[in-house]
């Protein structure tokens, strides 16, 4: 099993399991989980910017950075009005160690090795993320507005998702 999937399979456990074990995250700790999540495929989307070989890989990488960076700002803007502090947690300390490990393992490669491993983790990220958003962190908010977010830019992730499947299945064929 490559460890981006072993990663985003533990993530997704951690998720779970504190889910059953408190009920679910708190608000606090699903602003921290969003914020860090989103942190992760940006950093990994300004390394990609940086050293993908395609330009169809380093175009989807700009649109993750785009893209999440702005969903930072909106739950930046969200947990500012509704005077709430993320709070760290297993899953967000998991998400920032797995991103950090996942930036050290692509900056060891180039070429069409390092697409090939950038949109392999980015499929299983966004499909990682998605579990969580449908099965823990929306039914956990309790908080209306925070909900309302996590609903709204669920849209993004699965046509994120979408177009990195497309772009694994254009690597695969070319053979990079």
């Amino acid at each position: 099993m490559r460890p981006t999937i072993v990663f985003c399979t533990a993530v997704l456990g951690l998720v779970a399991a504190g889910a059953r074990a408190q009920g679910g995250p708190t608000d606090p700790q699903i602003a921290a989980i969003v914020v860090t999540a989103n942190q992760v495929d940006i950093d990994a989307g300004n390394l990609a910017k940086k050293k993908a070989h395609s330009s169809e890989v380093k175009a989807f990488a700009e649109r993750m950075v785009v893209d999440h960076s702005g969903v930072n700002k909106s739950a930046g803007e969200l947990v500012q009005k509704l005077h709430v502090t993320p709070e760290s947690n297993p899953t967000s300390e998991s998400l920032k160690k797995g991103g950090d490990d996942n930036l050290a393992a692509l900056g060891k490669l180039s070429g069409a090795a390092f697409d090939t491993a950038y949109i392999d983790h980015e499929v299983a990220y966004h499909e990682a993320v998605l579990s969580a958003v449908d099965k823990t962190l929306i039914p956990s908010a309790h908080n209306a507005q925070l909900k309302a977010l996590l609903v709204k830019v669920r849209p993004a992730f699965v046509a994120h998702l979408e177009h990195a499947k497309h772009l694994q299945a254009q690597l695969a064929k070319s053979g990079g």
